[in-house]
């Protein structure tokens, strides 16, 4: 479908798209709650992408988990306000990451984290998906492309994450956004999974879909950001912390406020629970410590975190498997790493994964 045909079709579905949706609900429900893995990043931006690789999906599926998310950067295969054009060579070594999740029994979400329109990262891009309607246009044209792409692959193989990290916006705005969204995608298939991250960067969910069928929300779990992203620059700027490192510990006292399991339970519980008591499905699309936060205290606060996770039943990936939250080559300075196929594993923080897996 090119840029003209999509036009043409968007006109004519102008009125349906004002519909509510009424897609009959799968039985039994998505596994969600069952799924555990990782973030893969190879085409999480257009700096520094890079080929997947199949050895990766056999140790995921080895080490006994069941996920990955792919944040996808549409500047990968198009330019800026390119909203109609793919490189077919990157979406060939797309193909590859989903045949081989079937392969090796991985369940595949496929994110846009840089959509046209959005991403909460910089450089910002060209026009607001929540303001500007070629945005919106151009969003819906790609994920159209990608729910065609992959319309016969199964929904317990495959599922959709539609933006990440929502914010700037309101619900209103993000519902609107979603809705036409979900439908160029289920237009596709309409069995397909689709996954809404919360509003205010996954942090609440947005409560006017409850009449969408087969959606989860995603939540994320970084608090407390001091010992999730402790010194990252991204966050906190360049030089020292204003946290001293020797006083950084799990559980934490900062602020005047305590830091400790029940926080997390508590904080998890009541952010989701006007989604949950209404029987919707909560994954944790991202969670994790970033490599500046001494490494005792980062395996004592994963111990916690994935422990409040498993007593609520939630799904969760880790924000990532390689790199600097990850358990592999993540630079941390303080770890005694295992060699692992010419990477530098972290077997303590991977125990821990599989514990709670």
């Amino acid at each position: 479908m090119d840029r003209r045909q999509f036009i043409q079709y968007s006109t004519s579905a102008a009125a349906m798209l004002a519909m509510p949706i009424h897609w009959a609900q799968a039985k039994p429900r998505p596994d969600v709650e069952k799924w555990r893995g990782f973030n893969l990043l190879n085409y999480f931006s257009h700096w520094g992408p890079f080929p997947f690789r199949e050895e990766e999906f056999k140790w995921i599926r080895d080490w006994g988990f069941n996920y990955i998310r792919i944040p996808l950067s549409y500047w990968c295969w198009t330019k800026p306000g390119e909203y109609y054009k793919t490189d077919e060579r990157i979406m060939a070594d797309l193909d590859k990451c989903v045949e081989w999740g079937q392969k090796y029994n991985l369940h595949v979400s496929l994110n846009l984290h840089r959509a046209p329109g959005y991403c909460i990262n910089k450089p910002e891009e060209p026009q607001n998906i929540f303001r500007d309607k070629e945005a919106l246009e151009g969003c819906a044209y790609q994920w159209r492309m990608l729910a065609k792409r992959y319309r016969h692959v199964s929904h317990k193989d495959l599922s959709m994450n539609l933006l990440n990290e929502v914010s700037g916006c309101n619900e209103e705005q993000y519902d609107h956004v979603a809705r036409r969204l979900i439908r160029e995608i289920r237009e596709e298939n309409p069995k397909r999974l689709i996954l809404l991250d919360g509003l205010d960067v996954g942090s609440r969910p947005l409560m006017t879909v409850t009449d969408v069928p087969r959606i989860a929300q995603c939540g994320r779990g970084y608090q407390p950001m001091l010992i999730s992203h402790y010194a990252a620059s991204w966050v906190y700027g360049e030089g020292p912390m204003y946290f001293p490192a020797d006083k950084l510990a799990w559980p934490l006292e900062a602020d005047g406020k305590k830091y400790d399991r029940d926080f997390l339970l508590q904080t998890l519980k009541d952010a989701w629970k006007p989604w949950t008591d209404k029987g919707g499905l909560l994954f944790v699309g991202e969670f994790g410590a970033h490599n500046q936060t001494p490494h005792h205290v980062a395996l004592s606060w994963l111990t916690d975190l994935l422990s409040v996770f498993k007593e609520l039943g939630i799904g969760w990936a880790l924000w990532n498997m390689s790199g600097s939250f990850g358990i592999m080559d993540s630079g941390r300075k303080d770890v005694e790493y295992e060699d692992f196929h010419g990477h530098k594993l972290d077997r303590k923080m991977l125990d821990i994964l599989q514990r709670y897996g």
